[in-house]
């Protein structure tokens, strides 16, 4: 059996490793071929190109960078070709992915797709497309169900949150021999800033955050960086900052709290129970056109599956030194951060269980041998 998977941004190679785990699990012997990275990488797959490559944010980005996207696209195509996969595994990512399962659906290719689309958010006439244009598709959220099979009779299984599975999956942390590598006595309260994964996330929030850094000086305040960033950009955002490459959840687990940016880190920092205050920033363009098309009240996954303000939401002119230290302060104190860790425990509870890779994979599984 052969899988050709899919993923373009750092999340998705976390949830396409352990899909592949999965995956081995039901029969050992499948070969995987995919866009992805390092993690995938280490569970068998061979990469064809890593997400580091792909990852354009925001619609300036995109149309700067919309002649490297096209030729990804056409090379994408032909390597699924000459692979002939007996399915195609598409892992959010909707921008690339909803093109190329188009085009694999024309040529009778089996498509999954696990992670879905926000189409929720912004774009909704792109469910038509996902029913015509893919065969089975697994929702992480919980929302996501009413919207899909309620709203607009697609089906639609829903499998539970991948974050749940990795977290509970890895050891305790060694938080005594994390800050000794860190140079951090065990008396020091550290602060965790988690700039993302795409160099435009670090060149927009970075400095805005490490700028609050003198407000709180009975803290350290450290980086999460990814192995996909060189140091030196860190560097020049936050000089003379501590950071720790591809140990975030080591420096979460080990943080008062964190100052995170819009995305998938804002639920693995909830479900770590750590209070945070969401960031967000991008260029002006990109902000006027996403405010004329996404009708959310909220940005951060956090906030989206509860339906409520449990974490602050800091969005492009609010994300300011003065806003980000008032909304740290907040979270630091007693009060602030009792109530945000009693919202953590209703978000985990309304995920439900583990077990997302295991049911996904059972499911792809079952299919492609029907």
């Amino acid at each position: 059996m052969k899988y050709y998977l899919i993923a373009g941004e750092a999340s998705g190679d976390l949830h396409g490793a352990n899909l592949i785990e999965a995956l081995k699990k039901k029969n050992a012997a499948i070969e995987i071929r995919a866009w992805g990275g390092s993690k995938m990488e280490r569970k068998g797959a061979t990469i064809v190109k890593h997400y580091k490559e792909l990852a354009f944010m925001g619609f300036w980005e995109v149309a700067k960078n919309l002649r490297t996207i096209l030729s990804n696209i056409s090379f994408c195509k032909k390597d699924i070709l000459k692979f002939q996969p007996d399915a195609l595994i598409l892992i959010d990512y909707p921008g690339f992915n909803m093109r190329i399962a188009k085009w694999a659906k024309q040529k009778k290719i089996p498509v999954h797709y696990y992670i879905m689309p926000q189409v929720w958010a912004w774009k909704e006439n792109r469910v038509k497309k996902l029913a015509k244009d893919t065969d089975y598709r697994y929702a992480i959220l919980p929302f996501e169900v009413d919207f899909f099979q309620k709203k607009h009779s697609l089906d639609i299984d829903f499998v539970g949150h991948p974050l749940l599975d990795e977290l509970s999956s890895r050891p305790p942390v060694d938080e005594v021999m994390f800050r000794k590598e860190l140079g951090v006595s065990n008396d020091q309260k550290i602060i965790a800033l988690l700039p993302g994964s795409r160099k435009q996330e670090i060149r927009k929030l970075l400095s805005v955050m490490n700028s609050v850094k003198d407000q709180f000086p009975d803290y350290t305040f450290v980086i999460a960086g990814t192995s996909a960033i060189e140091k030196s950009l860190y560097n020049e955002f936050a000089p003379n900052v501590p950071i720790v490459i591809d140990q975030t959840y080591a420096l979460v687990s080990s943080s008062k709290a964190a100052l995170v940016t819009s995305g998938t880190a804002t639920l693995e920092t909830a479900l770590l129970k750590i209070p945070q205050v969401v960031c967000y920033k991008t260029s002006p363009l990109s902000y006027a056109i996403a405010k004329c098309i996404v009708s959310l009240s909220y940005i951060s996954l956090v906030n989206l599956i509860m339906n409520r303000l449990l974490v602050e939401e800091l969005i492009q002119k609010k994300c300011n030194p003065k806003e980000l230290s008032r909304a740290l302060g907040n979270i630091l104190s007693k009060k602030g951060r009792a109530e945000v860790i009693s919202g953590y425990n209703d978000l985990i509870a309304e995920l439900g269980g583990e077990g997302a890779s295991e049911k996904t994979a059972s499911l792809i599984h079952q299919r492609s041998h029907a």
